[in-house]
């Protein structure tokens, strides 16, 4: 046998040969290519299940009629899973600041902190970037945004892991200048980042923002493609009356002509036609099916002729690609508010306004958009949300999710955000903004598909099944069942055992409300038959196994 022991291990050794170059010809040959490196809390989770607990200790109530804004603690691709089951489709903005891998030890994986003597520090971080993101993309609506902030140090490489995991979306990267004073490099003082925009082709979703100078320009277009004959809905009179406009005219013929510029009706009415000074028929810049939504941009000018022309006021424009302010400053606005609020100093904070900024690109006109962030730190997201909400009455919901390492979530980002609710005297304009929130931790059940870890996974569901359903107030509390119910009149059921149907279901009958009911059972049944006789006033869904569906496509 011992002869045979060579040729054994050389049959080995080709196998494993004929494996490798299998996998290398798997590879792509374009893109961005890495070396993955395991991270131990992707692996713990096929094994484990990520749940939820709340720390009511931490509870802040100030206005039952607002949204409730949440704060999750723990590791964030675990907050990402469970998010996953609660808001999938639901998030309007995920805003994330992640660490910048400048190499200083600012951020650890799988436990240790990962330094510029790293060789695989940016194969870690590309691997700790796309877990996230992948799972992110899922919580994003149709028309949903990505916003994420980088430097110089790992822009290039976010920069083609975004384009490889958001295919059909537009990757916009606009710089903003954070630090006029520049940080010294060898060659280069650097006083800007950058900030990658992402949303799905086709969709308008970044809104205009007011000009510090109102622009006063003509309708009527000029250059090239101005013509008649570029546009032809675009060329219809305007409709002027005691220099004021009164209405809209149709789009005529191809073969009609005005008389000239101005053409004055019996009435008194004048045409004013899109016709330049050499009598060249030109078009409008709206079509005649818009132009009525800007009529109110619209006024009339006298010329010294007595010729009359149609100018628009322009007192909005979209964002520029490069953002210049001094309240962008990361020092002013991030550092001093951070420790003036929390009496903690904290390094790099973003500019409270540099997110705000962002974020209103997005949300200026949804004051009812769910904001994400997985990367939370000192929670400026959370408060750039309850500014905006401020500045135009909106209701307007954060969730941060950050881990604790140092007491980030506990000394820093939680009694920032209670500052923001409960107010500072030194920070009045910036605090005091009504709003509530829920305060949880990450937690684990066995994840092995056994009858009791089901039950065990029911028994910790309560607060991803409020999360999900919006619905944290307990209207009651019986024999192995919960009721809550929100301020919209939302009523949410849970069932914890067959033993609470009947009991459930005559508290069904004394409120006469709808529910959304989960149901324990071991299959995929909700137990439907024994609801029939109130199936007009319950929406049944099976736990564990609702939860569970979602678990097993993310951690297959």
């Amino acid at each position: 046998m011992s002869n045979n022991q060579p040729t054994q291990n050389l049959l080995k050794e080709v196998e494993n040969l004929k494996d490798e170059i299998k996998q290398l010809k798997s590879r792509k040959r374009y893109g961005l290519v890495w070396e993955e490196k395991p991270e131990q809390v992707v692996e713990l989770c096929k094994e484990k299940l990520p749940v939820l607990a709340e720390d009511r200790e931490r509870e802040i109530k100030s206005d039952g009629d607002k949204p409730v804004n949440i704060l999750i603690e723990g590791d964030n691709y675990h907050a990402l899973s469970v998010l996953n089951y609660t808001h999938e489709k639901k998030i309007d903005v995920i805003y994330i600041d992640p660490p910048y891998n400048t190499g200083a030890k600012d951020w650890k994986y799988n436990n240790n902190f990962v330094d510029i003597n790293d060789l695989w520090r940016h194969s870690k971080w590309l691997s700790m970037m796309k877990n996230r993101l992948v799972l992110a993309k899922k919580l994003l609506k149709q028309d949903g945004v990505l916003i994420c902030s980088i430097d110089e140090n790992e822009q290039a490489h976010l920069g083609v892991l975004l384009e490889e995991l958001f295919q059909n979306h537009e990757i916009h990267c606009i710089t903003i200048v954070h630090n006029p004073r520049g940080v010294q490099g060898k060659n280069f003082s650097y006083s800007h980042e950058y900030t990658f925009f992402v949303f799905r082709k086709g969709v308008e979703v970044i809104g205009s923002k007011q000009r510090e100078e109102v622009l006063e320009e003509e309708l009527r277009d000029h250059g090239g493609e101005s013509l008649r004959t570029d546009a032809k809905n675009c060329f219809y009179p305007i409709l002027v009356k005691n220099d004021s406009i009164v209405g809209f005219g149709d789009v005529p013929l191809k073969n009609f002509h005005p008389n000239g510029k101005n053409v004055q009706r019996k009435d008194k009415t004048i045409e004013v036609w899109p016709i330049d000074v050499r009598g060249v028929e030109r078009k409008w810049v709206f079509a005649r099916n818009t132009v009525e939504e800007i009529k109110n941009k619209l006024f009339v000018a006298k010329k010294k002729n007595g010729q009359i022309d149609i100018f628009r006021r322009k007192d909005t424009q979209k964002p520029r690609t490069v953002w210049i302010g001094k309240k962008y400053d990361a020092s002013t606005f991030g550092s001093k508010i951070v420790n003036g609020l929390t009496g903690t100093l904290f390094p790099f904070p973003k500019s409270l306004y540099n997110t705000k900024d962002c974020l209103e690109c997005v949300v200026k006109q949804r004051k009812k958009a769910v904001v994400l962030d997985y990367f939370a730190g000192s929670g400026t997201t959370g408060h750039a949300v309850a500014l905006l909400n401020k500045e135009d009455n909106g209701n307007r919901q954060f969730i941060l999710c950050t881990n604790n390492e140092n007491g980030i979530a506990q000394d820093i980002c939680y009694p920032r955000i209670k500052a923001v609710i409960k107010g500072n005297k030194e920070y009045k304009d910036i605090t005091g903004i009504t709003s509530n929130l829920k305060y949880f931790r990450t937690d684990f059940v066995d994840g092995a598909t056994t009858d009791k870890n089901k039950k065990k996974l029911v028994d910790k569901s309560t607060e991803m099944l409020c999360l999900k359903e919006d619905c944290f107030e307990k209207v009651k509390t019986g024999r192995h069942f919960d009721m809550f119910k929100n301020p919209k009149g939302k009523y949410l059921g849970i069932i914890y055992d067959d033993n609470g149907i009947e009991n459930f279901k005559k508290e069904v009958k004394k409120l006469n409300k709808n529910f959304v009911v989960y149901v324990f059972s071991l299959d995929d049944s909700a137990r439907e038959e024994e609801f029939e006789d109130m199936k007009n006033l319950v929406e049944l869904k099976p736990i564990p196994a609702v939860i569970l569906n979602v678990y097993k496509r993310i951690f297959k």
